[in-house]
């Protein structure tokens, strides 16, 4: 990656990745600010902003924007997660300046129109809704949230129903003043670019931004704790989660490789303990998550009534086995697989420029792809038994459970199993 970066007078970050031998790009704004830079009587206000801004400004309408960006061919969305908002553009090579200039303008001119938000309240509620109706997707906000209680961080992206009914246009243009500032956001264009086009263009589009500090969100701190809700469904769906690395941790590369060997694959531990040899899950899978300060270790498992006695013992059983016989085998695997994801992912403008984002946002710096392999070639077996020790040794440990979820153990029995 032959990465530019610059810096406009307001503290806007400007970055541009050449790829000359594609006829696309993608260009997009990532703000930092989502879900933890909420208060809880503002929870979701990030994510309706992001909607909003699709909804009209001082020169477009909201039709108007979307005709203007599918006359051209290109497309046009937006995001948020717990720490970022990004909006962006994919366009043919020619139409790069389209993009910039429609994500300007509704990142600096969105007119929060009464009747729009009226409106588009609704459909973020019937999102919401969605959401709780699909519970191998809501499972995990109530793990976030068993795992960071009363915290920005534990809180759901979407907000609530009663958070997203209480949020008006004065709370809107509050978030946008606070957190849309320049030190805060980055602008990246990924593709069949220039750097003096691009610098040229954010020079022009986003000179309007004002330059300000960047607002810090609390910090956050594990705790653990367990929500558990028997209702009608065909399956019971179970998360396990643990206190993980944060991204500055130095197990922060090995807890992706870890859940990568645990319960990332076909070959995974937990999916031929699980799935092969017992039966016990169509679906299970191990993840990591790493914020600034702390992360986040966990298990999903949609079983079945009757097998929910069995999954909790064969999951920990499977990580004390990791903890002492995780062998080279596995974790060449894990490490290959995680390999051939970052060269894959980096072959693509958009995950490129999403790549980017990220690693601004975790270190301050883009590193190299040859870095990244290296951080992950240096996880070896021995590396996997510690992490997995690490694990072991949490004394609160979170759990979630819906569904058919009357056999799953009592959570002081889990919580029993480590520590």
């Amino acid at each position: 990656m032959d990465l530019t970066f610059d810096t406009l007078p307001n503290g806007l970050t400007v970055v541009t990745d050449p790829m000359p031998h594609i006829e696309t790009a993608t260009v997009g704004v990532w703000v930092e600010a989502g879900a933890r830079h909420e208060t809880a009587a503002t929870n979701g206000v990030s994510h309706l902003l992001e909607h909003m801004a699709f909804k009209g400004t001082t020169t477009r309408s909201a039709r108007q924007i979307a005709e203007e960006i599918e006359a051209a061919g290109g497309y046009l969305n937006a995001y948020t997660s717990r720490e970022q908002t990004c909006f962006y553009a994919r366009v043919l090579k020619n139409d790069v300046p389209l993009g910039v200039d429609i994500l300007s303008d509704i990142l600096i001119n969105p007119t929060f129109d009464g009747e729009e938000l009226a409106r588009e309240k609704k459909v973020v509620l019937q999102e919401i809704g969605q959401s709780a109706d699909t519970p191998d997707d809501i499972i995990y906000d109530h793990l976030q949230d068993c795992a960071f209680p009363e915290q920005a961080l534990g809180r759901p992206i979407l907000g609530t129903e009663t958070t997203v009914n209480g949020l008006g246009r004065a709370h809107l243009r509050r978030h946008l003043k606070t957190h849309y500032v320049g030190p805060a956001m980055t602008l990246i264009a990924s593709g069949n670019v220039q750097r003096d086009e691009i610098l040229a263009l954010a020079q022009a589009k986003f000179e309007a931004i004002e330059k300000a500090p960047a607002k810090a969100p609390p910090k956050a701190r594990y705790k653990g704790g367990e929500h558990r809700r028997t209702q009608k469904l065909e399956q019971a769906h179970v998360t396990f989660g643990v206190e993980g690395p944060a991204v500055n941790d130095e197990d922060a590369f090995t807890a992706q490789v870890f859940a990568t060997a645990f319960g990332g694959g076909m070959s995974s531990r937990l999916f031929q303990e699980v799935r092969e040899k017992r039966g016990l899950a169509y679906s299970v899978s191990a993840f990591c998550h790493s914020f600034a300060e702390t992360g986040f270790f966990g298990v999903y498992a949609g079983t079945g009534a009757k097998e929910c006695a069995e999954l909790a013992p064969v999951v920990i059983g499977e990580l004390e086995a990791m903890a002492s016989g995780a062998t080279e085998e596995e974790a060449a695997r894990a490490r290959a697989q995680g390999k051939a994801a970052l060269f894959m992912g980096l072959e693509g403008p958009s995950n490129r420029a999403e790549h980017i984002a990220n690693q601004l946002s975790a270190y301050g710096r883009v590193m190299p792809a040859s870095e990244i392999a290296a951080k992950i070639d240096a996880v070896d077996a021995a590396a996997l038994r510690r992490f997995a020790a690490r694990l072991l040794k949490t004394r609160r440990p979170s759990l979630a459970a819906l569904g058919p979820v009357k056999a799953l153990e009592s959570y002081a029995r889990f919580a029993a199993r480590f520590g």
